[in-house]
């Protein structure tokens, strides 16, 4: 009975079912979304597909749970060449869909590499920064660790994949910041970014310059690349308080909101749920995070605190930018909602990152018994 109690308390269990929580109602409301707008041969294609990789997503953690994360110190650097090889093979061999080269196919299942490629960036910089905690003070110092994050930046931008390509920003500062490099560094890399704008402006596509004026006035282009923050807009606004309930979402169900089950799952929460259910939504997100924090902070080494807070930057930039541009307060950039929006590459990274956190916690330095 003392072994059970204590191997209880080495579960965070409150985290466990935020998650569960979450990928449930996900499921829910990818049925929602899509059980009208497909042949009903297919109806539940979606919510079978997201269901049987959550119960793989399940297991995935539980074989996470039974090892110790320090046994991916010494593959820091091996996991960083996969994870080039596998964003170039997208270049070589991957598909097109929706303007972007960013899918492999394997017989019937296509994933999307650059999903898998943020975790396995946050293991390498985690394990490259393990020993440079406290020693970010110059540009000297910090030039290495920039310059490990090109290779596959550069891979993800050229896919075009920009939504991916800042939430590997993110996950580097987020990184950085914890191992304590020098604040005013961070400040003269955001003057440098911001004064090169215009410099990057020029580079970017037409449909993400179009993205970008949209943001900032929709009705520039209402049926076009504005159509999708306007339908999101109204979908959320008529939801009100109550929501107009589950599966009867009028701007869902009769296809008037594009990407519904992927991008915009946040427009349907909203818009059916209310913003009592929105607002859930978002506790539960909020408290993941305060539990990756909390995880952070009780790691027992220097590695499993930047493990902790690469997952928790990437999980949190996921979420300000996925339901940011749902509500129009940032603009479209193709980063889904974890554990909710509809999507094998994302589902089984988010588990998988969910499972390294658990792991962290498992191995904590100081445990209460």
């Amino acid at each position: 009975m003392f072994t059970n109690s204590r191997l209880f308390r080495r579960i965070d269990v409150p985290l466990i079912i935020a998650i569960i929580i979450l990928i449930l109602i996900g499921i829910v409301i990818i049925g929602s979304a899509t059980h009208i707008n497909t042949p009903s041969s297919e109806r539940y294609w979606y919510v079978q597909r997201q269901s049987i990789f959550a119960l793989v997503g399940a297991v995935l953690v539980f074989l996470m749970m039974k090892f110790d994360y320090r046994m991916l110190q010494p593959l820091g650097n091996k996991l960083y060449i996969f994870n080039a090889l596998l964003l170039l093979a997208v270049d070589i061999a991957g598909h097109s869909a929706l303007g972007a080269q960013r899918w492999i196919q394997l017989g019937p299942i296509s994933f999307q590499p650059s999903e898998f490629s943020k975790l396995i960036m946050i293991i390498s910089l985690a394990v490259l920064l393990e020993n440079r905690v406290g020693k970010l003070n110059t540009f000297k110092e910090l030039l290495p660790v920039a310059l490990y994050m090109v290779i596959p930046f550069a891979f993800v931008v050229t896919q075009p994949d920009l939504g991916t390509a800042l939430v590997f920003l993110a996950i580097f500062f987020g990184m950085i910041f914890a191992a304590g490099v020098n604040m005013k560094i961070i400040g003269v890399i955001f003057g440098a970014g911001l004064s090169c704008l215009p410099i990057i402006w020029h580079f970017l596509k037409e449909y993400q310059k179009m993205r970008i004026m949209v943001f900032i006035n929709p009705n520039i282009d209402p049926l076009g690349s504005g159509y999708h923050i306007i339908q999101s807009k109204i979908a959320i606004g008529s939801g009100l308080l109550y929501g107009k309930g589950l599966f009867h979402g009028t701007q869902s169900q009769l296809n008037f909101l594009p990407e519904n089950h992927t991008d915009f799952i946040f427009a349907v929460i909203g818009e059916e749920t209310g913003f009592i259910g929105a607002a859930i939504v978002l506790l539960i997100f909020l408290f993941i995070l305060w539990r990756g924090i909390k995880i952070a902070r009780e790691a027992s080494d220097n590695l499993g605190m930047l493990l902790a807070v690469g997952i928790n930057s990437m999980l949190a930039f996921h979420v300000l930018v996925n339901v940011g541009m749902t509500i129009g307060i940032m603009p479209v950039t193709g980063i889904p909602l974890p554990f909710i929006s509809y999507g094998v590459s994302s589902l089984i990274t988010n588990v998988l990152a969910a499972g390294l956190l658990l792991n962290i916690y498992n191995n904590r330095q100081q445990l209460m018994f």
